[in-house]
């Protein structure tokens, strides 16, 4: 059976006028990856809803029947490693990978999503158009600024859409460099009816995202979700989910959450409540009495990472009883100083009090999220990780314990985006790895060649464009990196200089015309605050 046959819309699909825009809106993974996105369900569904618009899905596995001639091509764009996909969908298309290579036949190729959002540089020579921030307003005040347009030649189409608050123009932007292989120099828009920079946009409203289609072939299985919170109120320093999405906003109780719950309930029995922070909610205690009402015993609630304390007895209760068998909390260390560094506002008591509170609850699984490489880390920082685990188990024995740990990797828009990633966190992992499976501490490293990767996505240019169709057919390994930085020394920077250095507060960066929440300035004064933390 076909997989798109199998989905329950919670939402009505109008039909397409005759002179409907043709446009393709593609996930650059398979069906069932990008199906499991909400902010693809959201965008699509935005699409599908209004008549002067025919849109048909595309995965790397399926697809809907497209279009001979696509006016846009569209891409959600969450997780790095898929520009790979982003390339093969556009071969498979016929249509050149670099923007400027693209005439007046070729579909105007969008994008949007977390990795653009956050710093689309290193993929800007891919799209004619990208989408930055929350697209709640900024999808439909896109396509109606296309429509106004849409008859006319490439370049006109692009210099207008760069007028809009929000849509950033990749190609009317010209970087120049103090050398080939050395800092940006300036960044500056071509013609003076572009803007200087680029706002991100923000959607301020009460009423968040839930699912807008329901599939066994997701995979959560037949999750319906709801938003609950975006970003989060805590700004630990290093936390692009936090910085790049402020302010903190709720979702209301009987506005939103209780409806779209309800409207879901109809065709799941299975609920996922997303948000950075979710129990920071200021009705989440209602929001669980609402949950626990004896006629959804056969529901089962999802939860996404938990604040350490607001992990209450109650809430592992309800949790347990609605079939959840685990949670998780970010702790990121074991070490008082590394999370006063990073602003974690937290005491190892909390820490320990939740498991016993998981456990007392019902629940069997206690999830621990860490980092190693934080700035200011040393040995001793490790030592009393690997102790407060301990002091876990102990206080809570019977209860699963995982802990599983990433590499710090800066990220654009936080205050810790000019600090490079320490090399020492590959040892600091593997030595985790051996103290914790002689305590019987179940540990779960993310990759540290992963994360390398991940660092130079976060802070690449323009300049790695042409690296990322090298790497394409040399593989994902890190290795294959080298290899390309190799191939093409002298017109780039180094993976040292992406990855590891510390760069100067004041130099030009990447993103630096394209504006997040925070001016750069506060972001600065946060990041002098984290380094003078006594200890």
């Amino acid at each position: 059976m076909n997989d798109f046959n199998q989905e329950r819309l919670l939402f009505n699909p109008v039909s397409p006028d005759n002179d409907a825009i043709p446009l393709i809106f593609a996930f650059p993974n398979d069906y069932t990856v990008g199906i499991t996105s909400l902010g693809y369900q959201i965008v699509w569904a935005t699409f599908a809803t209004r008549s002067d618009v025919n849109v048909s899905r595309l995965f790397t596995d399926i697809q809907e029947s497209l279009p001979k001639n696509s006016e846009l091509l569209g891409f959600s764009f969450s997780w790095e490693l898929d520009y790979v996909n982003i390339l093969n969908i556009l071969e498979s298309l016929g249509i050149p990978f670099q923007a400027n290579e693209r005439n007046n036949n070729h579909p105007l190729v969008f994008g949007g999503g977390p990795v653009l959002t956050a710093n689309p540089e290193p993929f800007a020579d891919f799209f004619d158009i990208i989408l930055l921030g929350d697209g709640e307003n900024l999808i439909n005040n896109f396509i109606n600024a296309y429509k106004t347009v849409r008859y006319e030649d490439r370049k006109t189409k692009l210099k207008y859409l760069a007028t809009i608050p929000g849509i950033y123009i990749p190609s009317l932007y010209e970087v120049n460099y103090h050398s080939p292989d050395g800092e940006i120099k300036s960044i500056q828009p071509l013609d003076i009816n572009i803007p200087d920079t680029v706002e991100k946009q923000t959607y301020k409203d009460n009423i968040l995202s839930a699912s807008t289609v329901v599939t066994e072939k997701a995979a959560w299985e037949n999750i319906y979700m709801v938003e609950v919170v975006r970003s989060c109120p805590e700004m630990c320093r290093f936390c692009l989910a936090s910085y790049l999405t402020l302010p903190f906003r709720t979702a209301s109780l009987e506005g939103s959450l209780i409806p779209a719950i309800e409207k879901g309930l109809q065709v799941t029995n299975r609920i996922g409540l997303l948000g950075a922070s979710v129990t920071q909610h200021p009705e989440f205690n209602d929001l669980l009495d609402y949950l626990y009402q004896p006629k959804y015993e056969g529901v089962r609630v999802s939860i996404a990472s938990v604040r350490t304390n607001t992990l209450t007895e109650k809430l592992a209760k309800i949790l347990s009883d609605r079939n959840t068998k685990s949670v998780t909390i970010a702790v990121e260390s074991g070490s008082e100083k590394i999370r006063n560094i990073i602003n974690k506002k937290l005491e190892n008591e909390e820490i320990i009090q939740a498991a016993i509170n998981a456990k007392v609850g019902g629940l069997k699984n206690l999830k621990l999220y860490g980092m190693v490489g934080i700035p200011e880390e040393n040995d001793e920082d490790i030592e009393q990780t690997i102790m407060m685990l301990e002091s876990i188990k102990k206080a809570a024995p019977g209860l699963r314990l995982t802990f599983g740990c990433s590499t710090f990797v800066p990220k654009s828009h936080t205050p810790f985006q000019w600090l490079g990633v320490n090399k020492i966190a590959k040892k600091r992992l593997k030595y985790l790895q051996k103290q914790l499976s002689k305590k019987g501490i179940e540990f779960r490293p993310e990759s540290y060649n992963w994360s390398v990767i991940q660092a130079l996505m976060s802070r690449g240019d323009r300049r790695l464009s042409k690296l990322l169709q090298l790497t394409r057919f040399y593989g994902d390994s890190l290795g294959s990196y080298k290899r390309a930085f190799k191939e093409l020394k002298g017109q780039l920077p180094s993976l040292d200089y992406y990855v590891h250095y510390d760069w100067k507060t004041d130099q030009r960066l990447p993103w630096s015309h394209l504006n997040g929440p925070l001016p750069q300035a506060t972001l600065k004064k946060h990041l002098d605050t984290a380094m003078s933390v006594n200890y």
